[in-house]
């Protein structure tokens, strides 16, 4: 568990700030173009009559205005940030003397066809694409009924580039909402996988419960004659453990009505824990994560007391799941767990790191799928408690886990 590190400075621009660098290295490659550099004996590009020309000058002057007005408007509302892009690569034209509109002055609107196909419906995508397709269209038709020469050839390059960068968009949408819904299917699986442990370990539950109380029955019966005492004895630990189970069984009615056929029950925790354990086995949680490397400190706040077997085995889990994520995520040598039961009314656990330790592989600060914060939430949720995952100001990550407690028999709420 560790900060996200900040983003690459190259995806730290803006789409904005994209456009703006596409048209700016349109136009420097516009005026190299026309004019004659150290080896050459002429330019590539005869410049026009106006382009050197203050006339030429301002209009080239307004056209990287509205260029950049349309950089700015990218983010915010694209489809009139192309229109000023467009506009732009018509005015640039003008002054340039040139029979089509090239692809340099159209470099600013392929950005924007891109992060419009990328980020925008269907529709909206669709209707800039052929914006940009009939702006090239009408220039030609334009220059046609003028009866001035046309470069079809060059405005179908252009064109084709244009819907290039339209379809590179697309995919990138696509692939966004691929990886959005395999990660919304991924979580919900890993939800559905912690509720359906917990339905088996709330079935592991009763079945104790329902076993000590079949004993104590049939030990009751047996000296129901002979010794009173001890029936009296056995009926108050039956009362006892029928409450605790109904509590439980209360607590997550509702909650867990599925179940996986093909699910071989109960697995072993690898770690030598018991089957269904809690709180009293976190020092042996904790020894068995110090041999993979990470040094675990307990602290328990406040007094100790019996809690429910459904409330004490969640906040287990909660604190293994989080150990776990700390040697498998976090890079770093150690970890505290604080379990506090000062209130008498919850249980809070809290688990916290301090970050990647010096020295440490930093191939095991690597981000986690995230799916294991899933199932501790859902496993929260279930019981009513509070969830919370989150960055340590200092560095590091802190789980923190709040379980209501139930009311003793006989109180009533505040």
């Amino acid at each position: 568990m560790s900060a996200t590190p900040s983003a690459p400075f190259l995806k730290r621009v803006t789409p904005g700030g994209w456009a703006a660098l596409a048209w700016l290295a349109g136009l420097l490659f516009t005026a190299l173009l026309r004019v004659r550099l150290p080896g050459q004996e002429e330019a590539d590009v005869m410049a026009g009559v106006v382009f050197l020309r203050w006339d030429g000058l301002t209009m080239l002057a307004f056209a990287t205005a509205l260029a950049l007005r349309g950089s700015v408007l990218l983010t915010r509302r694209p489809t009139a940030a192309l229109w000023f892009l467009l506009a732009a690569a018509v005015v640039a034209c003008t002054p340039l003397g040139i029979t089509a509109i090239p692809f340099a002055q159209y470099l600013a609107v392929d950005v924007a066809l891109y992060v419009i196909a990328a980020a925008r419906p269907p529709r909206e995508a669709s209707r800039a694409l052929l914006s940009a397709l009939g702006v090239l269209g009408g220039y030609l038709t334009v220059r046609l009924l003028a009866g001035w020469s046309v470069g079809t050839t060059s405005a179908l390059a252009v064109g084709l580039i244009a819907a290039v960068a339209w379809l590179l968009g697309r995919s990138e949408r696509q692939t966004r909402m691929y990886a959005e819904r395999s990660r919304a299917q991924a979580a919900e699986q890993a939800v559905t996988a912690e509720r359906l442990r917990i339905a088996r370990e709330m079935h592991d539950t009763v079945a104790h419960s329902i076993g000590i109380v079949a004993l104590q029955a049939g030990a009751a019966r047996r000296v129901m004659e002979t010794q009173p005492e001890q029936v009296r004895q056995a009926l108050t630990e039956i009362e006892t453990a029928s409450r605790e189970t109904l509590a439980g069984l209360r607590r997550m009615l509702g909650a867990l009505r599925t179940d996986d056929p093909d699910d071989p029950g109960p697995r072993p925790t690898g770690t030598g824990l018991p089957e269904l354990p809690g709180l009293a086995a976190l020092d042996r949680l904790a020894e068995s994560t110090e041999a993979a490397g990470v040094r675990v400190a307990v602290q328990r706040v406040g007094a100790s007391r019996t809690l429910p077997p459904d409330i004490d085995l969640s906040a287990f889990r909660v604190v293994q799941e989080s150990v776990t994520n700390v040697v498998r995520h976090s890079g770093a040598d150690s970890c505290t767990v604080t379990v506090d039961q000062r209130d008498p009314e919850a249980l809070v656990v809290t688990v916290e790191d301090r970050g990647p330790a010096p020295g440490r592989d930093p191939a095991r600060a690597g981000d986690g799928s995230g799916y294991g914060l899933a199932g501790m939430r859902e496993r929260v949720a279930l019981l009513h408690g509070d969830f919370a995952a989150e960055a340590r100001p200092g560095g590091g990550f802190r789980v923190t886990a709040r379980l209501p407690l139930p009311l003793p028999t006989g109180a009533t709420a505040r």
